[in-house]
């Protein structure tokens, strides 16, 4: 792998990555249509809730690796003054990951261990293909929600689906 101006010229970023032990995601499934606007659609939803504090692609350092779930939710907070966080170390209430079409299912079943794990209380997966949404409270309890509302027990949290999708 050869290195020009910062960049691998191999385009395998992935790959680079790994080497530098990240679990960062593959750029070659980010920054699709349905991808980026199921993911603005959701976290405006979630931001116009208002008692939470919506994050996109935020870094979270767990076990000294480095995670971007889409979507993060944390109670209510301000800015961090007088200094940003460049990674996270306490770790948000909701993780929601949204499958793109390149990826696989178990890649992110992988990280939502990781997510509980690290004290996470819950990981919602969305598919925009089939406008599902899976909302996880453990890896053994879920609930799959394509009509309605999602509904979120663990935080007490609902959203009309419809919504969710309608971008």
């Amino acid at each position: 792998m050869e290195m020009m101006g910062g960049m691998m010229a191999s385009g395998n970023f992935g790959e680079a990555a790994a080497v530098a032990g990240c679990a960062v995601e593959d750029f070659s499934v980010m920054g699709s249509y349905n991808h980026s606007g199921v993911q603005a659609k959701l976290a405006g939803l979630l931001i116009g809730l208002g008692k939470y504090s919506v994050f996109t692609e935020l870094s979270l350092e767990i076990n000294k690796i480095e995670y971007k779930p889409d979507i993060s939710i944390y109670p209510k907070r301000g800015l961090s003054k007088p200094r940003d966080i460049l990674k996270m170390t306490d770790m948000p209430l909701l993780a929601i990951e949204i499958l793109s079409s390149r990826q696989a299912m178990d890649e992110l079943i992988d990280k939502f261990e990781v997510y509980f794990n690290a004290g996470i209380k819950s990981c919602w997966l969305v598919e925009p293909a089939i406008e599902a949404i899976t909302v996880y409270s453990s890896l053994l309890e879920y609930q799959t929600h394509g009509l309605g509302e999602v509904v979120d027990k663990q935080l007490d949290l609902t959203l009309p689906i419809d919504m969710v999708f309608d971008i």
